[in-house]
């Protein structure tokens, strides 16, 4: 039954990720007035799915956060997933669905501006997921120890290439998949017993 559990959060956690790196698959490379149409499409389509990559930080640490260390983190991290769920959905408003509507319509020299724009909204959602990440990696390894490491490093590697790789191919793509390996690794070690709660056997004493 656990193992059942694990697989279908390690299936909803997984999903968007997944999802995006299919998407950065059949992005444009450039904006051209040949792409616009689909560039402005495609983002109108991720917009709600963008927010979502952060159920792989939020799933592992649900539940009432306690008034203590783990509960600040906790906070911290929600905090943190709200953030890059408000910028980073601002960056593909503005540098997809925005800059791709007025290229499609001939509108000249705003797409610069777009970017510009959009690139500072994407950053500050990047780093809100940054800080998240450190929270809540920090709460998992309170609670279940150094099996949470691998989940961690491949966590932090995705984060530092998502800065400035979006969704683009290859290495946006690629920096999709390794949330995707990130959240299962956490998944399936938020799965396992946590480390305080381990008893240990008792020890046999002569009477």
């Amino acid at each position: 039954m656990r193992s059942l559990r694990t697989a279908r959060v390690t299936a909803l956690v997984t999903a968007p990720p997944l999802l995006l790196a299919a998407a950065g698959l059949v992005h444009p490379r450039h904006l051209t007035p040949a792409t616009a149409g689909d560039w402005a499409g495609l983002h109108i389509a991720l917009l709600p799915v963008f927010p979502l990559l952060v159920l792989g930080l939020l799933v592992p640490l649900w539940g009432r956060p306690r008034r203590d260390a783990d509960g600040a983190l906790t906070v911290l991290a929600w905090a943190g997933c709200a953030c890059f769920a408000a910028y980073y959905s601002g960056l593909d408003a503005v540098a997809g669905i925005s800059a791709g509507t007025v290229v499609d319509h001939g509108v000249h020299g705003a797409a610069g501006r777009l970017f510009a724009t959009g690139d500072q909204l994407g950053r500050t959602g990047v780093y809100g997921l940054a800080v998240a990440s450190l929270a809540g990696c920090a709460v998992l390894w309170r609670r279940h120890g150094a099996r949470i490491l691998p989940g961690a490093v491949v966590l932090f590697a995705a984060c530092w290439s998502f800065a400035d790789s979006h969704i683009f191919w290859p290495r946006g793509v690629f920096t999709m998949l390794g949330f995707a390996v990130a959240f299962a690794l956490l998944t399936v070690a938020a799965a396992a017993r946590p480390a305080g709660r381990v008893r240990e056997p008792e020890r046999l004493t002569n009477p």
